[in-house]
């Protein structure tokens, strides 16, 4: 991705992970054909710069020891970071799934999930087109008002074998938010980026299976898994990070 303007057009070619609608640009609603998708880090909140700047820079083995595998395979799939500013400084958009899913059942997650034939070429805008897309139907928000300002690389969950893009925006004119379906979303909600990286609401979760990984504290809700890898990778390239006991563990329980 390039700090300055980087424009894909062309028609569509061409989850649930964590992640709809036209795009920030003014891509198509879903079914109908995809106009152009732009990625631009202009006129961004000084505060986002060093996440823009980690997201020019950052190589796919800085972030997750899980990479696409080189066959090719897996689901494509995308979710949207997005930053905010609110009441209590920058934020983060995040959705607790419903508790009564078979998968991931109570996990807070970035809104997301897979590509449909109508968001486009997984290797340039359908990553983009399904961030927004799903973000659109699982929380309500109104993609005209996001910036997509950055493309992390692509990541893998070999658990559910899905190929996941990270697509970040600026939350530029925020819109009113809520579960969707709340069959599949208990809420939706925003978390400061200085409770995230407040060192007292940060810890290691501990698998059942001895998998251990990055977790946070917030708003209620344990934050883990690929969301909160991300998260945690964002903070500390960013160079937002605070010194942390990470001896601290959390044990996640059977059904995780």
């Amino acid at each position: 991705m390039r700090t300055g303007e980087e424009t894909y057009g062309g028609r569509a070619g061409g989850t649930d992970t964590h992640g709809g609608g036209p795009a920030a640009s003014g891509a198509g609603r879903a079914g109908g054909s995809a106009r152009e998708v732009t990625v631009t880090a202009d006129g961004l909140p000084p505060w986002l710069h060093p996440v823009a700047r980690a997201a020019d820079t950052v190589r796919p083995q800085q972030l997750s020891r899980f990479l696409p595998p080189k066959s090719g395979r897996g689901r494509q799939s995308a979710v949207l970071v997005l930053f905010g500013e609110g009441s209590s400084g920058p934020e983060l958009l995040l959705m607790e799934r419903a508790g009564t899913l078979r998968s991931h059942a109570g996990q807070p997650a970035f809104p997301g999930g897979a590509l449909d034939p109508e968001d486009g070429d997984p290797a340039t805008t359908g990553p983009l087109r399904a961030a927004l897309r799903e973000a659109e139907e699982e929380t309500g928000l109104d993609p005209a008002g996001v910036q997509i300002f950055g493309v992390l690389p692509k990541l893998y969950i070999p658990v559910s074998q899905f190929v996941v893009t990270p697509v970040l925006g600026w939350w530029r004119t925020p819109t009113p938010v809520g579960a969707v379906d709340l069959a599949e979303t208990a809420r939706v909600f925003t978390v400061p980026v200085a409770d995230l990286t407040d060192p007292e609401n940060r810890a290691n979760a501990v698998h059942p299976q001895g998998h251990l990984g990055p977790a946070f504290t917030v708003q209620g809700a344990l934050v883990w898994g690929f969301t909160a890898g991300v998260i945690d990778r964002i903070l500390h390239y960013a160079g937002w990070e605070r010194p942390w006991d990470q001896g601290r563990q959390v044990t996640l329980d059977r059904h995780a």
